[in-house]
């Protein structure tokens, strides 16, 4: 198999120069000009959103009149909510060891969480902090999709816990039941897709061939097993869990809800106390808004959305300022450098790059 490089070897043991080397180079260019065009969308995205982070961020002095047992608590469900995320990706990731997911999954949120539209790049640093812990490269590549489709799908169904209650006669302003419809709508989609990935193989082949088709557009590799290979890790994530799909969910679950418990405290710490059910459907819209990948973590999307829902919830706007800032602190600005903390860590326990290991399981 040739290498993504522009030689090969001809039949003498010569190089010579395959077509695709100006290729790679207009590739090359091509991702740049991809780049400078993410930092224009995100410097512009930026400069429309900064009035909104300003007034935010303006908010800090209130800080100081937060009741603090409130803001300890939230920073103990925000704690447990990545407990639940690490719990659910050990099961994923057929990993044992909590300090190779738990110190990853830090290091890589905080990388996504710095650089414009920076899911790929957290994605690469997992993937590479992971199997130098021991994880199957299989197991990341696939372990980490599934628990990031996981809770985005508890996220996008947490709007139907709020139906009853609206249904009941809580009044909900438009922004929120549009933000339900939206929610309730990704749900669906996401489960739709889910039980036909795991019901039927020819859709999962067809993504695969598709995928094929884009890489060796793109990246010029192969990828020749690539649907034969999604098939089988289709079928070992539904024989793990079949096994422990209670640990998966409840780790899906918690990390998600105990997240919302968070801004709930938050709210708490500022004096007011707004139906649950609206809050609800304030934070969906939030953590919807925090998915768009131009802003590193959503940042000016979140805050100004969060807050406009929070006020459409009841809040008042500056309460909703204050208590949007201190949610965001806990739950944004602190991650990052614990993230910095968890990666020295990490660095620390697995310096030497190991051989390849056939293990499935990171080393405790």
């Amino acid at each position: 198999m040739a290498s993504e490089g522009s030689q090969t070897s001809s039949p003498s043991g010569d190089a010579v120069t395959e077509p695709g080397g100006d290729r790679g180079r207009r590739m090359t260019a091509w991702q740049i000009a991809k780049r400078v065009l993410l930092l224009i969308v995100t410097a512009l995205s930026l400069y429309l959103l900064a009035p909104k982070v300003i007034s935010v961020l303006a908010s800090w002095p209130q800080l100081k009149t937060l009741k603090p047992g409130w803001l300890g608590l939230a920073v103990l469900f925000e704690a447990m909510s990545y407990l639940s995320l690490w719990s659910m990706q050990r099961v994923a990731l057929h990993a044992t060891s909590w300090f190779a997911v738990g110190t990853s999954q830090l290091a890589s949120g905080a990388v996504g969480s710095i650089v414009p539209g920076g899911a790929a790049t957290a994605g690469a640093v997992a993937y590479r902090m992971l199997t130098k812990a021991g994880v199957r490269s299989d197991d990341v590549a696939s372990g980490i999709a599934v628990s990031s489709i996981a809770t985005t799908a508890v996220t996008l169904a947490m709007p139907l816990l709020a139906l009853p209650a609206i249904i009941g006669g809580v009044a909900a302003p438009r922004g929120l039941i549009q933000t339900a419809y939206v929610g309730i709508a990704g749900f669906v989609a996401v489960a739709v897709l889910a039980a036909v990935a795991f019901g039927w193989d020819r859709p999962l082949l067809i993504v695969g061939r598709a995928t094929r088709w884009l890489i060796q557009r793109v990246r010029r590799g192969s990828a020749a097993d690539l649907p034969e290979h999604l098939l089988e890790q289709r079928d070992r994530m539904r024989k793990t869990f079949g096994r422990r799909w209670h640990v998966a969910l409840v780790g899906a679950v918690g990390k998600v809800g105990f997240d919302y418990v968070a801004l709930v405290c938050c709210l708490a710490a500022v004096g007011v106390r707004p139906h649950a059910s609206l809050v609800l459907l304030a934070y969906v819209g939030g953590a919807l808004l925090a998915l768009i990948p131009v802003t590193p973590g959503g940042l000016g999307f979140v805050e100004a959305g969060l807050t406009g829902l929070l006020t459409a919830a009841g809040v008042g706007a500056q309460q909703s300022l204050v208590s949007t800032l201190a949610y965001r602190l806990v739950a944004f600005w602190v991650p990052l450098p614990a993230g910095g903390v968890a990666y020295a860590l990490f660095q620390r326990r697995y310096g030497v790059e190991p051989e390849e290991s056939s293990t499935s399981k990171a080393v405790p």
